[in-house]
């Protein structure tokens, strides 16, 4: 059957065990994954790509049948799901297994697409369609976003954010996060301020360079350093970025000790991690520890103290702080 994604928090859940999750705004399935779905079943989430499943399905149905004394509810995700993988899933909602609930994961599919089709007329499965977000959708996120974190914005600023995170979900996550991290020491946050958080192309080079550093890559921290003709007055901001990064980084490590599992940890952040920042950020994991992270934070709110009272060495005490970081 089709449900609207508004309508899912309405519906219990626990009364369907097969969802197709599809549409483009791949932000706001991932929300729903992270939020609605895996808290269903949340000790035991299998997750696969589609052709992991179709070149060993006879194993994979027979996997998910057997069931011992001792299994717990499976929770089964296939990511980038197409109709290819319709013949399976038939056979699995057919046979109704005990204790496993399927979440097929998908971008755009057709009216015509063969899997659609069966997610709609089942009775007991869920089709949910996620379009992409408008500027009304999005400047609600924002405006609940400021509302929980307490921060104050004129509507020229929201409107400012959200044209320059270009309509996408994850990259407006992305921004506000780091709207947050600056705001660490700060009342507020002016429009030139903003431009300078927001410039995404500018912030490639900033990020990078934290994400080298924080994972002891100090031949490509130097690289960036060298290739990059950073101003003084981006100093606090690297930092702050930097601060944001750790105060990531500390959420994950205090998620991992719980979860025991990186990948469970970095799937269920919120905003959610962009796929190509996952496998440095599961480098940085294994690097810093909860207690390094901590002693880390307090010594960059440190630095700060420093370049403010030296403005004009600020460049070297950030690149010397960097390097420090990457050896």
């Amino acid at each position: 059957m089709i449900i609207k994604f508004y309508e899912l928090k309405k519906k219990n859940l626990r009364n369907n065990n097969f969802f197709l999750l599809y549409g483009n705004n791949s932000g706001l399935i991932e929300e729903t994954l992270n939020k609605t779905i895996k808290p269903l079943s949340a000790d035991n989430i299998l997750t696969y790509d589609e052709n992991e499943i179709i070149k060993n399905s006879e194993n994979f149905i027979e996997d998910i049948s057997n069931k011992s004394f001792f299994d717990k509810e499976k929770l089964i995700i296939v990511k980038r799901a197409t109709d290819k993988i319709l013949k399976i899933t038939e056979e699995i909602v057919t046979k109704e297994i005990e204790d496993v609930i399927l979440v097929l994961v998908s971008g755009i599919l057709e009216k015509k697409s063969k899997l659609r089709t069966f997610f709609e007329k089942e009775k007991n499965t869920m089709c949910i369609p996620f379009y992409e977000d408008n500027q009304q959708s999005l400047n609600l996120l924002v405006q609940n976003f400021l509302k929980q974190k307490k921060i104050t914005l004129s509507q020229q600023n929201i409107n400012l954010i959200l044209e320059r995170c270009r309509g996408d979900r994850i990259n407006l996550y992305n921004e506000l996060d780091k709207i947050e991290s600056f705001l660490i020491s700060k009342k507020s946050v002016d429009t030139e301020e903003i431009l300078k958080l927001t410039n995404l192309s500018e912030n490639i080079s900033f990020n990078e360079l934290i994400d080298n550093a924080l994972a002891k890559n100090q031949k490509k921290t130097l690289y960036i350093l060298n290739e990059n003709n950073f101003a003084p007055e981006d100093s606090v901001l690297i930092l702050r970025l930097f601060s944001g990064r750790l105060k990531r980084l500390h959420k994950i490590q205090s998620q991992v000790k719980i979860k025991n599992s990186i990948e469970d940890a970095i799937s269920g952040y919120r905003p959610p991690i962009f796929w190509k920042d996952k496998d440095i950020l599961k480098k940085q994991i294994k690097i810093w520890s909860y207690e390094q992270i901590e002693d880390l934070i307090h010594k960059i709110n440190n630095v700060e103290l420093l370049i403010k009272k030296n403005p004009s060495i600020s460049t070297n005490i950030v690149t010397n702080f960097l390097l420090e970081q990457s050896s």
